[in-house]
């Protein structure tokens, strides 16, 4: 059952990464590059599963975040051009 799982997220995952190549814009490459992040979370709960390490639910954990804080980073880029404060002046 779990095997067929791994399969099935590991088919999903080969379509997300076409679309991430395909896209027609940076906006659907980056959704793709988010879910395809997300799918690699299933993939490490799962294989977590099979492996008999509940460990790796932690890990899956953390690379959930990253994930997440990657895409919002890398949106906040694409709108904006930076990641940081553009007012550089220091206060008198």
């Amino acid at each position: 059952m779990f095997t067929a799982a791994l399969v099935a997220v590991s088919v999903a995952m080969l379509l997300t990464l076409l679309r991430m190549l395909l896209g027609p814009t940076v906006y659907d490459r980056i959704l793709a590059l988010n879910s395809f992040g997300t799918k690699t979370v299933l993939a490490i709960a799962v294989v977590g599963f099979l492996a008999g390490r509940p460990d790796f639910l932690d890990i899956a954990l953390v690379y959930a975040l990253i994930n997440f804080i990657g895409t919002i980073a890398v949106l906040k880029f694409f709108e904006y051009g930076t990641l940081g404060d553009e007012n550089t002046e220091e206060p008198e």
